[in-house]
């Protein structure tokens, strides 16, 4: 998912992508330890996708923060 992509999403639905982003790379670790994973990528993929959201649910708070203050 592009960080353009995210930014159009509403706090709720990017912090709803975080829950899952979250469970589904618990998933793949779980996968890797017991020997049944087999496109390691997808660990990358999916922890960039959490950085990303993370990164963007941040810059909001921050937005909301100076506003406040302002």
């Amino acid at each position: 998912m592009k960080a353009s992509e995210i930014r159009a999403l509403s706090v709720s639905d990017i912090q709803a992508r975080l829950d899952d982003a979250k469970e589904e790379l618990m998933k793949l670790r779980f996968q890797q330890a017991m020997g049944g994973l087999t496109d390691y990528t997808r660990l990358q993929i999916t922890r960039q996708t959490i950085a990303r959201l993370k990164t963007i649910l941040r810059e909001r708070q921050q937005t909301a923060q100076e506003e406040g203050e302002a």
